[in-house]
């Protein structure tokens, strides 16, 4: 699908990497539609890419209505925006589980029920949901937020499935470790050596080629990251031991202790 001239309606726009996916939406041409909690952020981007902003918490049911009506007419969703959901089970509050899977998984599910019946009446369209490489591997001190990664995952296969021949398309995202911008820069953790990282506008181009080649997936991650996406699949025991060894749980945890006042 083209992005220039089509309406792109993009979530979680304030954090780095909306910012490198805003800046490529509109390079190729597409009418940008910004939305997430930081009103001030979104108007500065708004107004460098000649687009409008829309300040919304998807933490709040009722807000994912009004931004449908907010928007109008949508041809491509880009569903970016989610919540840090690392650590063990037991240091969530229930409160805190509502809140990563109503951002992380409900809003992108219902953006797509209230927005797919105009594309497929169309002819066209497109929905990017971004994912994570633990969308696709099971990792300690991370279950709330792998369940929400996995959710998303066979949540937009099967709508895939499900729009085959409509001309609307649906893609998944699957960032690896990103610098600069995510949770690893926020939380300051050290990759381990050899592991590797990518940039944000790796997977703004990510996200470019799932629209614009119609890809199901597409992985954004160096290949050691790529090789533990295909063994969590294949071996998931196996790959949560290989984790233990190699400290990755560790990092894990981190990540967690560093994000824990975001939740």
């Amino acid at each position: 699908m083209r992005i220039s001239g089509s309406t792109v309606l993009l979530t979680g726009a304030t954090g780095g990497i909306g910012h490198a996916i805003a800046r490529a939406v509109a390079a190729r041409g597409g009418r940008l539609i910004v939305t997430g909690r930081r009103a001030d952020r979104l108007k500065q981007l708004a107004a460098e890419l000649n687009g409008r902003a829309l300040a919304v918490d998807l933490a709040e049911p009722d807000e994912v209505d009004c931004l449908v009506r907010e928007a109008g007419e949508v041809d491509i969703l880009i569903a970016n925006a989610a919540l840090p959901a690392s650590g063990t089970l037991e240091s969530f509050t229930v409160n805190e589980i509502d809140r990563a899977l109503d951002v992380n998984l409900r809003a992108p599910i219902l953006l797509a029920k209230h927005l797919t019946p105009a594309m497929v009446a169309k002819g066209r369209g497109h929905l990017v949901f971004i994912s994570s490489l633990i969308g696709k591997m099971p990792s300690a001190s991370a279950s709330v937020y792998c369940a929400t990664k996995f959710g998303l995952r066979g949540f937009a296969g099967s709508l895939r499935g499900d729009l085959h021949g409509t001309g609307v398309g649906a893609s998944v995202v699957f960032p690896g470790i990103i610098r600069d911008a995510g949770m690893f820069a926020e939380a300051k953790v050290d990759v381990p050596s050899g592991v590797g990282t990518s940039s944000p506008d790796d997977v703004a181009r990510g996200v470019v080629k799932a629209i614009e080649k119609n890809r199901g997936e597409v992985v954004v991650a160096p290949a050691a990251q790529r090789l533990f996406g295909v063994m969590g699949g294949v071996a998931p025991g196996w790959l949560t031991g290989l984790a233990r060894v190699i400290g990755a749980d560790d990092m894990t945890v981190k990540i967690a202790e560093g994000q824990r006042d975001k939740r």
